[in-house]
């Protein structure tokens, strides 16, 4: 008579208990990872307001101008004749040379703004890393999300008072979008009040007309929806 051996199949509680805890370390370990991304994001967000702030201060403080406010021969005589090219034709609001702005829209793409000749001017005084040829693919700077960075004093056509953001206030503005509203509440906790509605950090949703656009509320920030973040100095 042939005797069958009966064979165990199955799991016992223990391998089972191991096996959880090992899924729980590989979970944890995800999310924590995760999360150090997101805080390494946060912090370079971070560290873009105050360094481009700190360019328009630190360009003033060498050239007693502010970077892409200064005239052909002032630049000629700074860098070398034709090296840095001055902000042209001459239109109020967005250049008006030698009146201590910064004229212009943030995220303008010509050389018609001082705003955009604003990188080539600090990056020749060796104040910031960048391309100096404006038409350089790269020579606008982007954020941890590849979203764009830029500063402006924040005056309209006529000249009159009129930042990207309605009624925000200060000297200038340094603003940047693309960025994920996960990361617009970080960043104003960091740098303000956590209300992205109120104080010197506001955000409004990326693609938002000039002007025309309140700031939003932080209950009303979506995690994945994008918004354009300016910062008030």
């Amino acid at each position: 008579m042939n005797q069958m051996s009966k064979q165990q199949s199955g799991f016992t509680l223990v391998e089972i208990a191991i096996v959880l805890v090992i899924i729980g370390l590989l979970l944890g370990g995800v999310l924590k990872g995760q999360e150090l991304i997101n805080s390494a994001k946060v912090k370079n967000m971070v560290g873009d307001f105050r360094t481009v702030s700190s360019l328009a201060y630190g360009y003033q403080d060498r050239f007693k101008a502010l970077p892409g406010d200064q005239t052909q021969a002032q630049l000629d005589l700074a860098f070398g004749a034709g090296v840095a090219a001055a902000c042209a034709p001459a239109a109020a609001g967005q250049c008006t040379q030698n009146n201590g702005r910064i004229d212009g829209a943030w995220n303008a793409a010509a050389v018609t703004d001082e705003t955009f000749v604003f990188w080539q001017h600090v990056r020749l005084a060796n104040l910031a890393s960048g391309p100096t040829q404006i038409a350089n693919p790269n020579y606008q700077p982007r954020n941890a999300d590849g979203g764009l960075i830029g500063i402006e004093s924040g005056l309209n056509a006529a000249g009159a008072a009129a930042p990207f953001i309605v009624g925000m206030r200060g000297t200038f503005f340094v603003c940047s979008d693309g960025i994920l509203g996960r990361y617009v509440r970080q960043i104003d906790t960091v740098m303000d009040d956590g209300d992205t509605a109120a104080g010197s950090v506001q955000a409004v949703p990326t693609g938002s007309a000039r002007g025309a656009v309140a700031a939003t509320a932080t209950a009303a920030i979506q995690d994945g929806a994008q918004y354009t973040v300016c910062a008030s100095f």
